[in-house]
C-alpha cells in the first residue's frame, strides 16, 4: 500500500478493517455490476480494467456509461464526473486539518483511497484532528484499515465483473446489486436482537404485502416494523439498555 508500513501495525488499523469489513458485501456487488455494466455498453475489457483503476468512483462511472454509450464529447464527460463528484470536495475540506500535516504524496495516496464509506465512519470514530505526532498516527490507521477493506472489495470484485461478464445474466442489472449492497449495510446495522426483530418483521410483512400497487408493501413493512417495535420496547424494555442484551 502507499501508506507506512508501521500503520499496517497498528490496532486502529485492525478496528477499521473490523468496522468496514461487514459492508464489504455491498460494496463488491456494486463493483461487480459495475464491471459488466462497463463490458456491456461497448467497451474493451482493457478500457474497462483501467477505468476502474484509475478512477475509482462508482457513481462517475456509473454516470459516464451512458455518455460513452451515446458519444458524448470528452468534456461533457468529464463535466459529469466532476459534478457527480462534488461531494469528495467538500469531504477533502473537512479532512485538510487530520492530513494536512503529512507529506503530499501521502495525501494524495490518501485521497485516492478514501470512499465515502470509510470517510463516514473516520468522522463518526475521530470529531477532532489529531493534537500530537501519536494521535496523528492512530487516525491515519484507522482511515487506512478502513478504505483498504472498502478498496479491495471494490477492486476485485469489479475485475471479477468484467472478466465473467458473459456469464453474468444482463437481467440482474444494477438493481440486483442495489439490493446486495442495501443486504450488506443493513446486516452492519442488525447490532441488537430488536433491531433484526424489526427486519425480520418489516421483511414478512413487505412480501404478505406484495401485492398492493406502486410498491406500497415497502411503506406497509416499513410502518408496521417501527410500530410493533415501538409498542414491543415500551411493553417488555424497561431499561433501553437491555434492547443490545
Amino acid at each position: 500500500m502507499f501508506f507506512l508500513p508501521s500503520i499496517h501495525r497498528r490496532p486502529e488499523f485492525r478496528e477499521g478493517v473490523r468496522v468496514m469489513a461487514p459492508m464489504a458485501l455491498g460494496i463488491g456487488a456494486w463493483g461487480l455490476m459495475t464491471g459488466v455494466a462497463m463490458v456491456k455498453s461497448g467497451m474493451s475489457a482493457v478500457e474497462a480494467i483501467a477505468m476502474t483503476l484509475l478512477v475509482y468512483a462508482g457513481s462517475s462511472q456509473l454516470a459516464a456509461i451512458p455518455l460513452l454509450v451515446a458519444g458524448a464529447p470528452a468534456w461533457v464527460i468529464l463535466a459529469t464526473g466532476f459534478c457527480v463528484n462534488l461531494r469528495f470536495v467538500v469531504f477533502s475540506l473537512h479532512l485538510r486539518p487530520y492530513l494536512m500535516h503529512m507529506p503530499r504524496w501521502r495525501r494524495l495516496a490518501h485521497g485516492y483511497m478514501t470512499a465515502d464509506l470509510s470517510y463516514v465512519l473516520f468522522t463518526a470514530r475521530y470529531r477532532e484532528p489529531p493534537k500530537t505526532p501519536e494521535e496523528g498516527l492512530a487516525q491515519e490507521a484507522y482511515l487506512a484499515g478502513g478504505y483498504s477493506v472498502t478498496w479491495a472489495a471494490w477492486m476485485v470484485m469489479s475485475l471479477i465483473g468484467i472478466a465473467l461478464t458473459n456469464f453474468i445474466p444482463q437481467s440482474w442489472g444494477l438493481g440486483f446489486a442495489g439490493v446486495l449492497s442495501l443486504l450488506g449495510i443493513l446486516c452492519s446495522m442488525s447490532t441488537t436482537r430488536l433491531r433484526v426483530l424489526a427486519a425480520g418483521i418489516a421483511g414478512a410483512t413487505a412480501v404478505a404485502a406484495y401485492a398492493l400497487p406502486l410498491k406500497l408493501n415497502i411503506v406497509t413493512g416499513i410502518g408496521v416494523a417501527v410500530l410493533l417495535c415501538f409498542w414491543l420496547e415500551k411493553q417488555f424494555i424497561r431499561n433501553p439498555a437491555q434492547a443490545d442484551a
